[in-house]
């Protein structure tokens, strides 16, 4: 594959970044503990849904010493909404080893960067690249988009020799000054220019130069394996309460959304009068089953058709956790999946609290 005019692309793609760029809370600085966070926050999220949570985040836990030392709930707490619990235990994780090993400063090479707990290749070449100007590449989906179609490769993308060839094209374009810059564009370019289904290639500052554009077939790449069909799982999800509080427990410690605190759910699509089976056999005494609006939730391999119950008991009971309300709202990190839950029944619950007291 021959090598493009280094400084043609790279001159076209940074012109543009300069007048194109959107303004970001973690752009415009280097500090490697706000630039790390702000990627970890942006795998699997858009950067409209990541900054209230990066800046809430970062007034809380600015550097790593404040991360390694908070504790898991209240960490969890602040992560809830962004999904992928694991990323958030990945970064108290690797704070510790950075206030152990490094006296509190990320370190300064990708190389050592990959080391850290939850850390891959993009997350390493971003941070070396942007925060200590090493000339390394940053390869996420937005990088793969644009240099397949530049480049016209039509190789899988979720294979580890795609992957390599297109990070050694970018280091091949990648301007030694402005790696971190050059790097930001292309991720740049991907959000807002070259989208996967319609590509803006009349605003694209390398339509001139991309092979994918004068064949005709920008939007037939980049190739990726088909994924299989995600298994849809029914469940019935309990809301149960008693004296003002709520009924949750901990989801084990490995899996899907590890030990993170729910609302108990068995399988399946409950009646209302198996609802009230189910809670007596928790060991409560239901006085009422209110069914709740259902919710579909769409994980990686698996989507939850959920239906809910507001279940009112005589008195806190079972093996459960019995929380107030407040407590849990303010503090007890619930997983996405179940937050429409939460929200309806606590509507439902403060309308009958003032309607009682009227």
């Amino acid at each position: 594959m021959p090598d493009m005019p280094q400084s043609t692309l790279a001159a076209a793609l940074l012109g543009w970044y300069a007048a194109a760029a959107r303004q970001m809370p973690w752009r415009g600085q280097s500090d490697p503990y706000k630039i790390w966070i702000s990627e970890i926050m942006l795998q699997q999220t858009r950067v409209e849904a990541a900054t209230g949570y990066y800046l809430r985040f970062i007034a809380e836990l600015p550097d790593a010493a404040a991360l390694a030392a908070v504790p898991e709930d209240r960490l969890l707490k602040l992560w809830e909404g962004l999904g992928y619990y694991s990323r958030a235990r990945n970064l108290r994780r690797a704070a510790q080893v950075i206030v152990g090993q490094y006296g509190g400063s990320l370190p300064k090479t990708a190389r050592e960067l990959l080391q850290l707990p939850g850390v891959g290749e993009y997350t390493a070449g971003a941070v070396a690249s942007i925060a200590y100007g090493e000339r390394v590449a940053a390869v996420d989906g937005n990088v793969l988009r644009v240099m397949t179609r530049v480049l016209d490769d039509d190789g899988d993308i979720t294979r580890p020799d795609t992957r390599r060839r297109i990070a050694q094209a970018v280091l091949r374009e990648q301007p030694a000054d402005r790696p971190g810059d050059f790097n930001q564009a292309l991720m740049e370019l991907g959000a807002l220019v070259c989208l996967p289904q319609r590509p803006q290639c009349g605003d694209c500052p390398l339509s001139g130069m991309c092979k994918a554009y004068a064949a005709g077939r920008p939007a037939a790449l980049p190739v990726k394996k088909a994924q299989a069909p995600r298994k849809t799982e029914q469940r019935t999800v309990f809301v149960l309460c008693a004296g003002g509080s709520a009924a949750l427990q901990k989801r084990p410690p490995r899996g899907l959304l590890a030990g993170l605190w729910e609302f108990p759910a068995c399988a399946g699509h409950l009646s209302r009068e198996q609802a009230l089976r189910q809670a007596r056999e928790w060991g409560l005494e239901p006085q009422s089953a209110e069914p709740l609006p259902g919710y579909r939730h769409v994980f990686t391999h698996r989507e939850w058709d959920m239906r809910g119950f507001l279940v009112a008991a005589e008195r806190p009971g079972g093996a459960f956790e019995w929380v107030g309300w407040d407590r849990l709202r303010r503090d007890m990190a619930l997983p996405s999946a179940l937050q429409g839950f939460e929200r309806t029944a606590f509507q439902i619950l403060s309308r009958e609290k003032r309607s009682n007291h009227q």
